[in-house]
């Protein structure tokens, strides 16, 4: 009886000691596992800075449309004026403060326009804030 308990204990421990082995992840196989987690977070990350930077452009010509629209407005209402010397004569009657654009710089306006020789040259100096570059988002291109 001695023997047979014996046996099955040292049978026990050999089943122990093989699980053990199996249920185990090692350092290597730890390390790849976040490798791939890092990769697919940086490629996450990538695609979402991405959308978000064109995200803001949408955002600025969607700003200067509305701009556009409430000096068109203005002129309706005051006959006589095509558009305002500032952008706060358009406060509170066409809109309810002058927007910044995205990137939180004030709008560049111009009235009589350069471009729009009718109306109001409306411009975001666009992300790199600098007015006169490439990037900026202009009334007269929408």
């Amino acid at each position: 009886m001695k023997w047979l308990m014996a046996r099955r204990s040292a049978l026990r421990e050999r089943e122990i000691m093989r699980g053990r082995s199996e249920l185990g992840m090692t350092l290597i196989e730890i390390m790849v596992v976040v490798a791939i987690i890092g990769l697919l977070l940086g490629t996450v990350g990538v695609v979402a800075f991405n959308k978000w930077k064109k995200a803001q452009v949408t955002n600025a010509k969607q700003v200067v449309k509305n701009i556009e629209q409430a000096i068109e407005h203005y002129a309706l209402e005051n006959s006589g004026k095509s558009c305002p010397k500032e952008l706060k004569e358009l406060v509170p009657s066409q809109i309810k403060k002058v927007p910044k654009d995205p990137w939180g710089e004030e709008l560049v306006y111009k009235c009589p326009g350069e471009q729009n020789t009718g109306g109001a040259d409306i411009s975001s100096k666009g992300p790199d804030k600098k007015e006169g570059t490439d990037d900026d988002i202009n009334s007269w291109e929408l």
